[in-house]
């Protein structure tokens, strides 16, 4: 069952493809990522799954339906670009952001309450947004995403602009509420961001899809590199190891073979290489990105955002 899927999106803006024709499954429950540099259609993609702007083809479900406002109630969604009213409360901008969803107001300050206690930032909930540091007022904002319990979470760069602590208690509260079953999608350009949290990812590049699926498929593209040190510098298990194996002295790196790790370790044990170190190392993900989207696209990822700088 797919909380949201997408078929042929495309978006055209003064004759420009932003979108096109992307295709997206996003499984219920699941924590989601859409990676891509900034300008590669992760925002104009997220608006049009969740009925802000139409696409001028292709069509989409949300929860369900095909027409994603109509589920407005059931969604929590935190655009990129943040705004609060700076003269009211933290627990009233929480409520007010779920009464936009259809909760009560008064259950709303009593949830805000929960959520600011919850967060640490109880002393919080009567002060003016203005009072506020930037990261307890993102913070703010995203427990008005949450308020109304939504069933789908869409956050568009969420940790833009925060530092190491507030990024790591956005990562918690994420992996909070799909432990409850909620799903979750959220854009980055920030991989790392991910790795830690997504079991499945698309990675979009010049509105275009170049993966959808697996994080674990992600990276399995590319086989996972040794590092092994040596006594013996050569004998009858230099056979076992690449040819185009790198060599730094009594250190070899080089790219397991298909054959796995059993004929490695059997050809140097039985020719006496005199193992002193071997490791195993699996591509991560950047690795994956680059060898998916190219290396033009990877260069983009680590250049930083405005919110970054901010």
């Amino acid at each position: 069952m797919h909380a949201i899927e997408a078929r042929g999106l495309v978006k055209i803006f003064d004759g420009f493809r932003a979108v096109d024709g992307i295709d997206l499954n996003v499984p219920a429950g699941s924590i989601y990522g859409v990676l891509g540099p900034n300008g590669a259609g992760k925002t104009t993609t997220l608006r049009m799954l969740l009925g802000i702007i139409d696409p001028d083809d292709g069509v989409r479900t949300l929860l369900g339906s095909d027409r994603p406002l109509s589920q407005s109630k059931l969604v929590g969604y935190l655009p990129e670009e943040r705004g609060l009213y700076q003269s009211m409360r933290a627990v009233d901008t929480i409520a007010f952001m779920g009464a936009l969803r259809g909760l009560p107001l008064k259950e709303g300050v009593a949830r805000g309450r929960v959520l600011l206690e919850e967060a640490g930032l109880g002393e919080a909930a009567d002060r003016q947004i203005r009072q506020l540091s930037k990261g307890m007022a993102q913070t703010v904002q995203l427990m008005g995403t949450i308020v109304h319990e939504p069933k789908l979470i869409v956050l568009d760069e969420p940790f833009s602009g925060l530092d190491a602590i507030n990024q790591g208690k956005l990562e918690r509260m994420i992996r909070a509420q799909a432990a409850k079953g909620v799903t979750v999608i959220f854009s980055t350009h920030v991989i790392a961001h991910a790795e830690r949290l997504c079991e499945r990812i698309a990675i979009i590049a010049k509105g275009r899809v170049s993966f959808d699926g697996l994080v674990s498929t992600a990276r399995d593209r590319l086989r996972p590199q040794v590092h092994l040190e040596t006594e013996t510098m050569d004998g009858p298990w230099r056979s076992a190891i690449p040819s185009d194996c790198k060599a730094e002295g009594n250190w070899w790196h080089f790219t397991l073979p298909e054959t796995g790790v059993e004929p490695l370790l059997k050809a140097l044990v039985e020719g006496k290489a005199g193992v002193r170190s071997l490791s195993i190392e699996r591509p991560g993900l950047h690795d994956a990105f680059v060898a998916i989207a190219g290396e033009d696209a990877a260069a983009l990822m680590d250049q930083p955002t405005a919110g970054d700088l901010a």
